[in-house]
């Protein structure tokens, strides 16, 4: 893909296409780790790649006996109601 460096404002940006981001499970707001190497931008995702957290590894991390009973928040306040 070709794209060109663009100013916005005081600073310049790259902007990339949308195929590039889903790709890697990128989006909007997440942050990236930019650095340079031998002369090259390396972009990467910076902590944690979205989606690549399973619901069934999380739920396999609760621990035996945990309470699931339910929780008892107090009267509704605004439009929470259903």
């Amino acid at each position: 893909m070709l794209t060109k460096i663009q100013k916005w404002g005081n600073s310049q940006g790259l902007r990339l296409a949308r195929h590039v981001l889903d790709d890697v499970r990128l989006g909007v707001g997440d942050e990236v780790d930019v650095q340079v190497r031998d002369g090259v931008i390396v972009i990467a995702p910076a902590s944690h790649i979205r989606g690549s957290i399973r619901l069934e590894d999380l739920v396999a991390k609760i621990p035996e006996g945990c309470s699931t009973d339910e929780i008892d928040w107090g009267k509704p306040a605004g439009g929470e109601e259903w």
